[in-house]
């Protein structure tokens, strides 16, 4: 087994995904350390964990929830939107208290892996690993493509057309010595930084679906700012991508390597019955959230699960009869 790091960030309500994240990591056979970079306050789970220093971090709070898993908190102090920061916490983190880590792997919180940790680093072992996106493809004329690279010739950045594949930001696995991978992604944020407004902007805001990106005069090519940054990043780089499809984050059917929670609510957040009344079953994302939510990190009762799947099981009962 490779020596891995792993990285999320989260702000308010999210917390609960990174209980999920983490516990589907576990189940699925990763052992090792998962930095979880956060802004605001820590819930109380977090809190029970033992306050010492880490790296540049004098405040971070360590959990060892179960034997080969730690889970440390470092605040995050930084004008950006936490969507923007990916790369510079990962960066950060390789230059500091994850310097020993042969790979590392970014997750967004509302992400649970569905398969075996071993995959993930011979998938990253291949290459920089990137899954498509649900509004994958963008062919090589598309006028966001053809912004992109129009855009960053003024700083003097030539992007080249690979595939019409468009990545998803909410995963990326890199090896250590593709590091470079990574300052290229800050670079070429830091230069899309005018065109949205500053790099505090982003499609999220006060943790919904809410874009406070500057609006550009026709196609808006940094719709989302972390994610097409990293697409033209992609242009740039001369080195391997490892891609997986729409499947690798259950986006279409077949094999799901994980499932990826988009859009609102998410799945902590939402109300199964009142969405079936509404003509809404739940998704598969939301069973797959719901089955890691108990252990090795528990953030619910015993009650409150047994009423969560109990409230599924009958919106998938009214969803087979009510449906838009």
């Amino acid at each position: 087994m490779m020596n891995s790091a792993i990285c999320t960030l989260f702000e308010g309500h999210y917390h609960y995904g990174v209980a999920a994240l983490s516990n589907s990591l576990y189940n699925e056979g990763f052992r090792g350390t998962i930095y979880v970079g956060y802004r605001g306050t820590l819930p109380d789970w977090a809190l029970k964990g033992k306050r010492e220093s880490v790296g540049k971090w004098e405040g971070a709070i360590t959990l060892n929830p179960v034997k080969g898993l730690q889970l440390i908190f470092l605040e995050i102090k930084t004008t950006y939107n936490l969507a923007n920061y990916k790369p510079d916490f990962m960066l950060e983190l390789w230059n500091g208290p994850a310097s020993d880590s042969q790979a590392m792997f970014y997750l967004d919180t509302d992400i649970v892996i569905n398969e075996s940790w071993s995959c993930f680093e011979q998938w990253v072992n291949c290459g920089v690993a990137l899954c498509e996106d649900v509004n994958s493809p963008l062919q090589e004329f598309h006028p966001r493509r053809v912004g992109w690279r129009d855009y960053y010739k003024n700083y003097d950045i030539d992007l080249q057309f690979k595939n019409q594949i468009y990545v998803n930001a909410g995963f990326i696995g890199i090896l250590k010595k593709d590091i470079s991978f990574l300052q290229l992604w800050i670079k070429l944020q830091e230069s899309m930084e005018e065109a949205i407004g500053g790099l505090e902007n982003s499609i999220f805001s006060n943790q919904t679906y809410n874009s406070t990106v500057l609006k550009m005069e026709g196609f808006q090519i940094f719709d989302k700012p972390d994610q097409d940054a990293l697409n033209a990043t992609i242009e740039v780089y001369k080195d391997t991508i490892s891609y997986i499809g729409k499947e690798g984050m259950g986006f279409i059917g077949g094999k799901a390597t994980m499932f990826h929670a988009l859009g609102s609510p998410k799945p902590w957040k939402a109300s199964f019955l009142k969405r079936a009344i509404q003509g809404r079953s739940p998704r598969i994302v939301d069973l797959n959230y719901w089955n890691n939510i108990v252990c090795p990190i528990s953030v619910y009762s015993k009650w409150e699960i047994f009423l969560k799947k109990a409230s599924i099981k009958i919106a998938k009962g009214i969803g087979r009869f009510y449906s838009i």
